[in-house]
């Protein structure tokens, strides 16, 4: 396609994006004071994030006009689309994304619905695999002393025409116990979300609207669970998958989840012989493919458990609260939902801070620079595929990058073994690192990401610094964009008298603004703090 016939194509974003109405009227009536993109021939490119960016850029040169959606210094984990994002979406002629849940869902949405069918909408890291990427699973080991409980919805439900831009609902609709229960989800900044109150009761004629959880397939989520009494809950809940805006949901089934809080998990009325979750990493799951495959329940519970298989009939299965889960209500008055503050509750604590959806592999594949030249290749045939008139220039600046990653793989190689073995452990604030640790030999230690809006619990307190004393660690990494959310891990090293020192995972910023820079960056930082 010429720069002419780009210039005249006009499109104009899709329902279902996640903007407002009013948002969408003012896209419709000419982005008020958004420009469209300037008609100088280049090829129009959109991306996710600046990293990825940044080698759309290097692969394009001077024929590709590149635009990351999420900003400098912003988290793909949480950005939400803008109305420019959408215009820049519109007019792409291609479009690339990570994806493997790293970015936020309604980002995801804006690319698919209002990308054309005929514009490439490329996943990098899943196309990754075939230009001999290696992938990890998404390996969570946190050491928690309660049992850590999300949410989960295995398959990718295509039996029923879904994908990934498809909504399943998880819906709490009855409660029998002694108390509340409140499961709610902590964003980055503190910002309570409620998914799940029974205070207020369970409305089935608003479809339950108020207490219901949202994910998209193959996805998982971290929350808190708090009960305000001691006892036996039972929790209703039932499940949906809604494959397109205008479809009409498809029921999944429904289960009822058991929690013995304060209380003999052994003993509980009804449940004899019923298999105790005490510890460890376990889901509620909805199973969107246990139909297609003649399996049972579609909702029930699974675990990462060593020495079972993984999954749990909600109906045999009783879930442990214990003693040491007690912890008081927060002064912070948006918590007034879990009771006044100082009040004793029973708390499941959320791991991990922030929307953290993801799903079964870690998607952070760039951390290994043989994983970026993976990304490479695939943005140069796509790039080559859409503007074969250039396509000797983009083999050309790819072979020419494809060489400057190859040193930069054998630099971090090189850096990173310069410290000794037994100081190669990383402590920080996001499980970003694994690839960065398998690559390169580094000892992924821990990563702590409290709730910055309340006092860290003191088993919380006493893990990391057990973690630091225990291995001699002499420093912790903290990436810039996140330092508001670290406050405990900076306490920490301080009390323990270990260094603060800087890495970079999903975002460059002022100092830091390409790749190369990055992972060189990150390699000198973690020999001049740990070597």
């Amino acid at each position: 396609m010429t720069g002419t016939e780009r210039a005249r194509r006009r499109r104009w974003p899709a329902a279902g994006t996640g903007l407002s109405a009013a948002a969408l009227a003012l896209a419709l009536t000419g982005c008020a004071g958004v420009a469209g993109p300037a008609d100088d021939g280049r090829i129009s490119v959109v991306t996710t994030t600046g990293i990825l960016a940044d080698l759309a850029r290097h692969v394009g040169g001077d024929l590709v006009d590149v635009a990351s959606l999420v900003p400098e210094g912003g988290d793909p984990h949480s950005y939400e689309p803008s109305l420019r994002d959408i215009r820049d979406i519109v007019y792409a002629d291609a479009a690339f994304s990570n994806y493997l849940m790293l970015e936020e869902q309604n980002l995801i949405r804006a690319l698919d619905a209002n990308l054309p069918a005929d514009v490439p909408n490329v996943p990098l890291a899943e196309r990754a695999v075939a230009y001999a990427a290696e992938i990890i699973p998404l390996v969570e080991n946190v050491n928690l002393d309660t049992i850590w409980l999300g949410l989960r919805v295995r398959g990718t439900g295509e039996s029923v025409g879904a994908t990934r831009s498809s909504e399943v609902r998880l819906k709490a609709t009855g409660l029998e116990g002694p108390g509340d229960l409140i499961g709610y989800l902590t964003e980055t900044f503190g910002e309570p979300t409620v998914f799940f109150d029974s205070s207020d009761g369970f409305d089935a004629g608003d479809g339950y609207e108020d207490d219901t959880a949202v994910l998209p397939p193959a996805a998982h989520t971290h929350m808190s669970w708090a009960f305000t009494e001691p006892g036996v809950y039972r929790l209703d809940v039932a499940a949906e998958v809604v494959p397109t805006p205008r479809s009409r949901p498809v029921p999944q089934g429904r289960a009822t989840i058991t929690f013995a809080v304060g209380v003999d998990p052994h003993s509980v009325p009804g449940m004899a012989g019923a298999t105790v979750l005490d510890g460890g990493h376990a889901d509620v799951t909805v199973d969107l493919d246990a139909a297609a495959r003649g399996s049972g329940d579609s909702l029930l519970l699974t675990t990462d458990a060593e020495g079972d298989d993984g999954v749990h009939p909600a109906a045999r299965t009783v879930i442990e609260v214990p003693n040491k889960a007690i912890t008081e209500v927060p002064g912070d008055p948006r918590f007034r939902m879990l009771g006044r503050a100082g009040e004793d509750i029973h708390q499941l604590p959320q791991a991990v801070l922030g929307r953290h959806v993801h799903g079964e592999i870690d998607p952070h594949l760039w951390q290994n620079v043989r994983n970026a030249m993976a990304y490479v290749k695939i943005i140069r045939d796509v790039l080559t595929e859409i503007d074969p008139e250039h396509a000797a220039d983009y083999r050309a600046n790819a072979s020419a990058y494809l060489a400057e990653l190859e040193a930069l793989d054998a630099y971090v190689t090189a850096t990173i073994a310069e410290i000794p073995a037994s100081r190669r452990h990383l402590v920080t604030t996001h499980d970003a690192f694994g690839y960065l640790g398998a690559a390169y030999d580094v000892s992924i230690a821990g990563f702590v990401t409290p709730n910055p809006a309340t006092e860290p619990s003191l088993a919380e307190r006493r893990r990391l610094s057990e973690t630091i004393a225990n291995l001699s660690v002499p420093a912790v990494f903290l990436e810039p964009n996140l330092r508001s959310r670290s406050s405990t891990l900076v306490q920490v090293a301080e009390e323990q008298g270990v260094e603060v020192c800087t890495i970079y995972g999903d975002a460059f910023d002022e100092e830091v603004t390409d790749y190369v820079e990055m992972m060189r960056a990150n390699a000198d930082s973690l020999r001049a703090c740990l070597g």
